[in-house]
């Protein structure tokens, strides 16, 4: 298993434009949350009592046991994230605004088209070409920045 360090180094590679860099701190959150909107909204069984007890919470644990198998300080900070990032989902749905989904599947739609921009600008094709985990890395890299900001070792 790589270490989280290496998984870091070799995200790194294909995001040093200036340009994608930007774009993946707007477009990388974005997505997260719009995953977790699309999950949202697939329909569960009766039995999942709570608002927030859904296909997106109970998908989330094996990505938070990703995180922690590599960090556990990253495990924690990037459950604090979704945690979060559930709190926002649900309070949308409540409003009974737009649906979820639908709100969800324009912003993936958007967020996709602009890291496929910047990896353009960038000259290098998004990492998860070469390995699908890639697509749990994104968010942590931004997290991993936010954390060396902070001083908080993981």
């Amino acid at each position: 298993m790589k270490s989280i360090d290496l998984w870091l180094k070799e995200y790194s590679v294909s995001h040093t434009h200036p340009v994608n860099k930007f774009i993946h701190w707007c477009a990388v959150p974005v997505i997260y949350i719009t995953v977790f909107g699309l999950l949202w909204s697939v329909p569960k069984p009766e039995f999942f009592a709570f608002s927030w007890l859904n296909w997106a919470t109970i998908l989330a644990l094996p990505a938070m046991g990703f995180y922690f198998s590599l960090s556990t300080v990253m495990g924690v900070a990037m459950t604090l994230f979704t945690v979060g990032v559930v709190a926002l989902v649900d309070w949308y749905a409540k409003l009974g605004l737009m649906s979820p989904a639908l709100l969800s599947l324009i912003l993936f739609a958007i967020m996709w088209v602009f890291q496929f921009i910047g990896h353009y600008i960038e000259g290098k094709k998004p990492s998860f070409f070469k390995d699908v985990q890639f697509l749990l890395i994104g968010p942590m890299w931004l997290m991993a920045f936010i954390l060396r900001r902070a001083n908080i070792r993981f």
